[in-house]
């Protein structure tokens, strides 16, 4: 019986789908913070307080093939002018990328990896307010793609380069 495929494992991996598998997750700094406790605990308000949330995606090399992806959610929740508790998280994880065009590497890190690591690090944060004496604080879904796509335009804009 003949065997048409080739024999070199090479020509195998170039002809390959590219793929993304997660290698690891972790905390890599948390902090939370209830500056007001226990009186911010028993505060009551017709309006619920006011939140912010700061997301950040960053990225770095750790081989050809091997990418660390690091999840920065910060936030806080401020009632009559008191912050009633602060959070800051930097989750991540190692991601090994085969196959995937150089072009495309950027991206996928900071939207399909960041999307993977996004739920984990939602749970961290409600589980944190609540252990902190608050209703779970859920951070609300976010579209990694348009952060990215309003991150180029923006560095577009800085360095005058006009859409093509």
């Amino acid at each position: 019986m003949a065997n048409d495929i080739p024999n070199g494992n090479a020509a195998n991996e170039a002809n390959a789908a590219p793929s993304m598998n997660a290698l690891i997750q972790y905390t890599k700094d948390f902090s939370f913070e209830n500056p007001k406790a226990p009186r911010s605990l028993g505060q009551q308000s017709d309006q619920g307080p006011q939140m912010s949330l700061q997301v950040n995606v960053s990225t770095s090399a750790m081989s050809e093939t091997d990418y660390e992806t690091v999840l920065q959610l910060e936030g806080k929740a401020v009632l009559n002018n008191e912050t009633l508790f602060a959070f800051d998280l930097s989750y991540a994880g190692v991601f090994r990328l085969i196959n995937v065009p150089q072009e495309h590497i950027h991206p996928v890190l900071v939207i399909d990896c960041a999307r993977m690591l996004f739920p984990f690090a939602r749970q961290i944060i409600a589980e944190a307010v609540q252990t902190g004496g608050f209703p779970p604080f859920y951070v609300p879904a976010i579209d990694f793609a348009a952060l990215f796509q309003q991150r180029m335009q923006e560095l577009q804009a800085q360095q005058g380069t006009p859409d093509a």
